[in-house]
């Protein structure tokens, strides 16, 4: 028996990514991951890819969702409709994020408050809506998609560090509700990831400090690593999984940040 045979898992922004690899991964052990996703299209994509990939193995079942987590009512029906088709919810991994790049003088404030919304909103309302099932079962996992920035600042990323930072609080404040109804919380702390969203990051920030991209890579965003590396997604799974296998809240409040080094605690 695997480590997550027949724990239903929503992973937000699950469609690609670090959160597809993290579906793919609980898969692989037998969990059931429901892809919840802005794009229900490539929701559905990476939920039939999990099937195809996993279903011959007796498990590799798979749920999407369309999900907005800046919205209520829509967090609230993909967290109903998990619990329609599965009974219940055993992990949560609130995923979903973007990157605004701009200094803090000329940030818009509706660019602010979009940041904000998506990344802190949005685990709010989702681990609120998924509470109340994991309360009633004595059992819950929940892992937020935290940063290096959750730890540290870098120029340009006045909302995005902020909402990463604020990740942390949460965490530590659902720990303390959550205990007495074995109900774990965690922060997994990436550093930089060869995903669309930081190939995005590359030429803006290039851009805005006059700089060629390769200087942004080696000179920015990998400067205080230990080897030069970036972090894998494969990486950043390890974290959250470990964290999703507990038996128990022992490591519950806590942070792991995945970095090549870049941060030390």
């Amino acid at each position: 028996m695997s480590r997550f045979t027949g724990r239903v898992a929503i992973v937000t922004g699950a469609a690609s990514g670090i959160g597809k690899e993290i579906a793919l991964r609980l898969a692989a052990e037998g969990g059931i991951p429901v892809i919840a996703d802005l794009n229900l299209d490539a929701a559905g994509k990476t939920a039939a890819e999990i099937k195809a990939r996993y279903g011959d193995k007796g498990g590799g079942d798979a749920f999407a969702v369309a999900m907005n987590v800046t919205d209520e009512a829509e967090v609230e029906k993909g967290v109903a409709d998990t619990i329609a088709k599965y009974g219940k919810i055993d992990i949560l991994v609130s995923n979903a994020g973007i990157q605004i790049v701009k200094p803090l003088v000329d940030f818009p404030f509706a660019d602010w408050k979009k940041l904000l919304a998506i990344h802190l909103d949005g685990a709010f309302l989702t681990t609120k809506a998924c509470l109340k099932h994991m309360y009633k079962a004595k059992y819950g996992r929940v892992i937020y998609m935290g940063s290096v920035h959750s730890k540290e600042a870098s120029k340009l990323k006045a909302p995005y560090v902020t909402a990463k930072h604020g990740l942390i609080g949460l965490s530590k404040v659902l720990a303390k509700e959550g205990a007495e109804f074995n109900v774990s919380s965690n922060v997994v702390c990436p550093g930089f990831v060869r995903t669309p969203l930081v190939d995005k990051q590359i030429p803006e920030q290039a851009a805005e400090l006059k700089i060629s991209e390769a200087d942004v890579i080696k000179n920015v965003m990998l400067k205080d690593t230990i080897d030069g590396q970036f972090t894998t997604t494969d990486d950043v799974a390890d974290a959250v999984l470990f964290y999703a296998a507990a038996k128990n809240t022992v490591h519950s409040g806590q942070s792991a940040v995945v970095s090549h080094g870049w941060f030390m605690q």
